[in-house]
């Protein structure tokens, strides 16, 4: 599966919104202000489609998925029983790369995905290379004793102020999802309604 391998903060500045997982302060003040020639111009009074497509976006750049797979997930969401929004909320969250990154084996979700597709990964005690896959409750997720050596890894292992959402619990070098994640466990910039409404057309 393709994805996008261009300058992160042009997508964030597009959005106005900081969906990257670091910040700088070259970031944080060039945030108002589009990429491109005319960047310096104010934005646009979004239509109600506009709105609706930008926070789309929103969630495709925080979650590094690309179009086709996410339209493909929120139709097949579309058709379970509860709420749509919550439902998109869990399966992102739910992808490989990101528990990874939430449990603190990466520093950023890119770098997350990479771990991954270099196989770096273990889930259940075997080698898994695809960012996209579902994790499910009670999968135990590790990492290589290889990646342990990594310096940077090593680094982020260390740090115990990373906070872990109530949906993940960790010890050491050892991750598990021990329940589906909810709306409230996690703050995301976008929102999940208007994302149902854009595919619903």
């Amino acid at each position: 599966m393709a994805h996008y391998i261009g300058p992160k903060h042009k997508l964030a500045r597009r959005e106005g919104v900081n969906l990257l997982d670091k910040t700088s302060n070259t970031l944080l003040r060039r945030l108002n202000q589009i990429p491109g020639m005319h960047g310096a111009k104010r934005r646009k009074k979004l239509s109600e489609y506009g709105q609706q497509l930008r926070e789309k976006q929103k969630a495709k750049v925080m979650y590094g998925v690309q179009e086709r797979q996410f339209k493909t997930l929120v139709d097949k969401l579309r058709t379970r029983k509860g709420d749509t929004g919550e439902l998109i909320i869990a399966a992102l969250e739910t992808r490989l790369d990101n528990v990874v990154y939430r449990l603190g084996f990466a520093s950023s979700r890119f770098m997350a995905r990479q771990i991954v597709s270099h196989g770096h990964i273990m889930v259940n005690g075997k080698t898994l290379n695809i960012p996209s896959y579902a994790v499910k409750v009670d999968d135990v997720i590790s990492l290589s004793a290889k990646m342990q050596q990594n310096p940077q890894v090593a680094k982020l292992l260390t740090d115990e102020n990373k906070a872990m959402p109530a949906f993940l619990e960790k010890k050491a070098t050892v991750g598990k999802l021990i329940r589906q994640p909810e709306r409230t466990d996690v703050e995301v910039p976008f929102q999940t309604q208007l994302i149902v409404e854009y595919y619903s057309r």
